[in-house]
């Protein structure tokens, strides 16, 4: 508030927030402090009518009107936008250790950066505690390309709905799939990292992905999220190279991504699909997790038959493996009923002694003898009924299945063994 002499009567000039200079003729009859005047302006309808009744007030008495004028002021300029164009980066080189590096995932991207030290950062692991990480490129890199990615189907799919267009960007940005492709063109070994296990974890998906085909879409080991950070890292450090140009970046890195899932070679997540195959089909599904030391299985029962079975030392691949092979046995349109469960003709057992059979056939793979437990009795003393589980040590880890209620419990421990015959023949 500034106040100035005029006409020998004291005049305030305020100046408010809202754009308007109000003249005011100050008395001692008529007068408005200051305090008075900061809170009318932050209510102008109170600010207009405590003015207007001085105005009346005055005129009574001939005086001189309080308000002589009302200034509008100029519009205000308009808002700044809220990304602002970043002038071209100077040309910053990486640093000596890193530099051969750079060079070799230039030369991959077919891209030459002109601030080498952003792609020195999306190569660095947050165990090189010395370096900035690639943690802070990663969070930009996933936004950027799940849009590019969703940008993409868009258009390439007129016909297809927001529902499956939501599922092809999830499958073509999930951690496997990313994975995957940095195992493809060999981007760990760019990774400045301090870290002996994960390496271990590293190679044992890569070692995976390489028994199993880069065709298959669902690993039996979990993919290690390093591996999908490097990629979304590199995506980051073009996408800030080149000055937020999205286009740019799918150019430059979309022939990293291929192949692109699209419609006609989309794979449903089995779980998923195991869900909606029962559904469609009114079947009842329950899936069962066991834990027996380090390792996971899971059962998966259709209409309280055992379809499928799954170990893994993640409980999430064991859940996906179990999936896969209910999946398997539910979609042969050669299945037939045998026993307790469901199987091909080929997995048939026609000898009844479930037992004897499973013993030999462990016999033949030198694994050890099976052995066998009762999990649960129920049912009166004159009608006791019991429930027998059978464990079988493979190659590939601990197999736990359990079998049908039988009155005695020699039939459950039978009811028991064929369906472990079920699981490890098919």
């Amino acid at each position: 508030m500034q106040k100035r002499r005029h006409g020998g009567v004291g005049k305030l000039v305020v100046s408010s927030f809202l754009g308007k200079k109000i003249n005011i003729f100050s008395s001692n009859e008529d007068f408005i402090s200051k305090q008075e005047i900061f809170h009318t302006l932050k209510c102008p309808t109170q600010f207009s009518n405590k003015f207007s009744a001085i105005k009346r007030k005055r005129r009574m008495f001939n005086a001189v009107p309080i308000c002589s004028e009302l200034v509008l002021a100029p519009p205000p300029p308009p808002p700044q936008p809220m990304v602002v164009a970043v002038p071209a980066a100077t040309l910053k080189a990486a640093s000596p250790e890193m530099a051969k590096d750079v060079a070799a995932v230039e030369a991959l991207l077919r891209y030459k950066f002109k601030d080498e030290t952003l792609l020195e950062e999306a190569l660095t692991h947050s165990s090189c505690t010395e370096s900035a990480s690639y943690q802070r490129l990663e969070f930009i890199g996933d936004a950027a390309l799940g849009l590019a990615i969703s940008n993409y189907l868009y258009l390439n799919n007129p016909d297809v709905g927001p529902g499956r267009l939501s599922a092809l960007r999830a499958a073509n940005v999930s951690t496997e799939k990313l994975a995957r492709v940095a195992v493809r063109h060999g981007l760990y070994r760019f990774l400045r990292r301090n870290s002996p296990s994960l390496d271990e974890k590293v190679r044992e998906f890569t070692v995976a992905i390489e028994r199993e085909g880069d065709e298959q879409p669902y690993c039996s080991i979990k993919a290690p999220k390093v591996l999908s950070d490097i990629v979304e890292s590199i995506a980051a450090a073009i996408y800030v190279d080149c000055h937020f140009n999205l286009e740019h970046l799918w150019m430059t890195f979309r022939g990293l991504l291929e192949p692109v899932i699209m419609s006609e070679t989309f794979h449903e997540q089995p779980v998923t699909a195991l869900y909606e195959f029962c559904q469609k089909n009114g079947m009842a599904v329950d899936i069962r997790n066991w834990k027996k030391e380090d390792k996971n299985i899971t059962n998966v029962f259709v209409e309280k038959k055992l379809v499928g079975v799954g170990c893994s030392e993640q409980r999430e691949i064991a859940k996906l493996n179990a999936a896969k092979d209910a999946l398997e046995k539910l979609s042969a349109s050669n299945a037939v009923e045998v026993g307790e469960g469901v199987v091909p003709p080929s997995v048939a057992v026609d000898n009844k002694e479930y037992k004897q059979g499973l013993n030999e056939f462990c016999s033949k793979k030198h694994w050890p003898k099976p052995t066998y437990r009762v999990d649960k009795e129920q049912g009166p003393p004159h009608d006791r009924r019991f429930r027998c589980s059978v464990q079988v040590e493979t190659a590939d880890g601990v197999f736990i299945v359990a079998g049908e209620f039988r009155s005695r419990v020699k039939d459950a421990e039978n009811s028991a063994a064929s369906h472990m015959l079920i699981n490890l023949r098919s």
